[in-house]
């Protein structure tokens, strides 16, 4: 192919005729990856000190040369510096500071809270506005789609945030940082496979890197710190070392959670949202909820400090799949290897979980319960059981009538002309090209169920389909419900956000929730 297109071009044209040269090529313009060998078991990288070994040296496992479990880094570093390099965008490397207008409306990371307590406390690196300051996103996925379920991949990127809004989240300006392989996700391994990538951080905020400057014409010192990350709710617990498994999954309350086993469900349930409610509210003396009145206060939260103290004594354990986890009271199931970052214990924000994650949960469970789709709804058999065993809402509990089990109607129940009006809306709507999917291709009217949903398809839906697809049909109380927590993602996702708007849904997604 590349033959081909060399034999097109003009005979002077710089074009590579091989597969070689191309490569070659590449490599120069700093695009190529490093190798780097893995344990079978996630213990340890075969590299540094550990290049050589033939062997593991935690589980003893032998280094296997045929199929060996290969890391692919790619060079942070360099990938920066050609965004200084390029005359296109140089310039746009400084709008964080430069630029952008500082009038208390969230338009940009640099707006928010978390980066300017960062600029008050590393003062010496937020007053060059050519210091770099980056986010962190990883996610696992299946390469082989359907075709293989017995292999994963999980990419670590890297985002830009000096650059406007309007660019820093495009697809150029995310740089693929790591590829980690594997039949199954690393879990807590994680660590082991962030080492090059943490390293390379540490060297770029203590040391920098010599850099050319397009539009100033001039070359600088280049520093660059790591911000936050941004996960699902599994990966949170992988990158921050707290398990969001169990009886102290949150990871906003941590050892203050407050949770129940549900026997029935098998699950643990978290359900006391009173405590972030005002401290004169009404509900907090109303015993309907959990049979208890309720005077606490928000948990507190801890800071970056206070975690290291808390983790202290998990630094230096040993990882792989060989090695068990250390027996403790609490959650933490690691010292992150992101501590060791000078500055990564007193930033505000450290952790951030990926809104649109949340909002897929949350649409899917909102329409199996309102639809009552098999396999999708939350109110079953089984919960109504366990309503009866946290005694609670004593007249939703299941009555047996003729040796079957029967559920009594709640306010959210709909009838089966109300679904199939339901489901008409949605399956009729019709939208702009590339806004959603053909939501009529998603609907079967027969069968009365909903599939193949994608995640922004469910953004879509949360935030302004359902409230007008169950507009008449639910009752007003489940409609007014349903509505707020709509506008509640609906706020949080817009382009702009006043910090008043901020404080004001914080307090209104409280009431929400109860």
């Amino acid at each position: 192919m590349l033959k081909m297109f060399k034999s097109v071009l003009p005979s002077d044209s710089n074009v590579p005729s091989t597969y070689y040269e191309a490569r070659k090529m590449i490599t120069d313009f700093g695009f190529d990856y490093e190798k780097i060998e893995a344990c079978e078991n996630d213990c340890i990288l075969f590299w540094k000190e550990n290049a050589n070994l033939k062997k593991c040296i935690v589980c003893d496992t032998k280094r296997d040369a045929t199929s060996p479990k290969v890391l692919r880094y790619f060079p942070l570093t360099l990938r920066i510096q050609r965004l200084f390099m390029s005359s296109k965008t140089a310039n746009e490397m400084r709008w964080h500071k430069d630029k952008r207008e500082d009038d208390g409306v969230l338009r940009h990371s640099a707006d928010s809270k978390a980066w300017k307590h960062f600029d008050v406390t590393y003062k010496s690196f937020s007053a060059d506005s050519q210091n770099v300051s980056l986010g962190l996103a990883s996610d696992g996925f299946n390469p082989f789609g359907g075709l293989r379920s017995d292999y994963s991949i999980r990419p670590v990127v890297i985002v830009v945030y000096n650059l406007p809004p309007w660019m820093c989240m495009k697809q150029p300006y995310t740089m693929l940082s790591l590829l980690i392989p594997g039949k199954s996700a690393p879990g807590n391994n994680i660590d082991v496979y962030l080492q090059p990538l943490v390293e390379e951080l540490k060297q770029l905020w203590e040391f920098g890197a010599k850099t050319y400057d397009a539009s100033k014409n001039e070359y600088f010192p280049m520093h660059a710190a790591l911000l936050w990350t941004i996960n699902d709710f599994p990966a949170y617990a992988k990158l921050s070392g707290w398990s969001t498994k169990g009886y102290k999954a949150c990871p906003r309350c941590l050892n203050e959670t407050s949770s129940t086993r549900l026997p029935n469900c098998g699950k643990c349930c978290y359900m006391d949202h009173r405590c972030f409610l005002p401290a004169d509210h009404k509900w907090r003396h109303n015993k309907s909820f959990n049979g208890k009145v309720e005077t606490r206060g928000p948990p507190k939260k801890l800071s970056g400090s206070e975690i290291l103290e808390q983790v202290k004594d998990l630094e230096g354990m040993k990882f792989g799949k060989t090695s068990k986890l250390p027996k403790r009271n609490d959650n933490w199931k690691k010292q992150s290897i992101f501590f060791k970052l000078p500055y990564w214990n007193n930033l505000l924000l450290r952790h951030n979980l990926d809104v649109m994650h949340i909002e897929k949960n949350v649409c899917d469970n909102i329409l199996g319960t309102l639809l009552d789709i098999e396999g999708k709804s939350k109110d079953n058999i089984k919960a109504r059981h366990d309503l009866k065993h946290v005694k609670i809402m004593k007249h939703l509990a299941p009555k047996l009538i003729d040796g079957k089990w029967h559920m009594p109607p709640v306010p959210y129940t709909l009838s089966k002309a109300q679904k199939l009006t339901v489901y008409k809306f949605l399956e009729d709507i019709k939208v702009p090209d590339g806004y959603s999917s053909n939501f009529s291709k998603c609907i079967n009217l027969e069968m009365r169920k909903i599939w193949g949903l994608k995640t922004h398809d469910c953004h879509v839906l949360l935030e302004e389909l359902l409230p007008l697809a169950i507009r008449g049909v639910s009752s007003s109380k489940v409609y007014e419900v349903i509505t707020k927590l709509s506008a509640f993602f609906k706020n949080l996702c817009s382009k702009t956000l006043k910090l008043e708007d901020l404080n004001d849904l914080e307090d209104h997604i409280a009431i929400t929730l109860c």
